[in-house]
């Protein structure tokens, strides 16, 4: 089954890289919402020794056409050597949000189809991005 829409998912070693990296993907236009969760424990391993680390979670939603400009702006602008990116399909949903998810990854005045109609563009955003108290990078649209 193929999805329009994914939610992808990394992890960072802090706070700070998390929010940058959300900030940047929603710059870029590469993903229209991310949400910041953390700090978590991951256990994994790594160069063959067991290593267990405090991480923060990106989970950025996005346009399933958009995966591969987003892959690329992670491995861009992360700091591992191999940053977790895995992409989760969104196999459904409020219309309207995904109707949104879609515009908000569209480079400003690009049009963009949803099934039978025409979503507007995505809007200009101001130069600061406002968090939500659960350090999520979405608008309240």
């Amino acid at each position: 089954m193929s999805a329009d829409h994914v939610i992808v998912s990394s992890t960072t070693d802090s706070e700070g890289a998390a929010r940058d990296l959300a900030s940047g993907v929603i710059s870029a236009h590469v993903g229209a919402c991310a949400h910041i969760v953390g700090p978590i424990t991951s256990v994994y391993r790594w160069e063959g020794e067991v290593q267990t680390d405090q991480e923060w979670r990106v989970e950025v939603k996005t346009a399933a056409d958009q995966v591969a400009a987003l892959t690329d702006h992670i491995k861009a602008h992360h700091s591992y050597d191999v940053p977790e990116i895995i992409a989760t399909p969104i196999t459904g949903g409020s219309t309207e949000y995904l109707a949104w998810l879609v515009a908000e990854t569209r480079v400003l005045g690009e049009p963009v189809m949803d099934p039978g109609r025409l979503v507007p563009p995505a809007t200009p955003r101001g130069p600061g991005l406002e968090t939500t108290a659960d350090n999520s990078f979405c608008s309240g649209s």
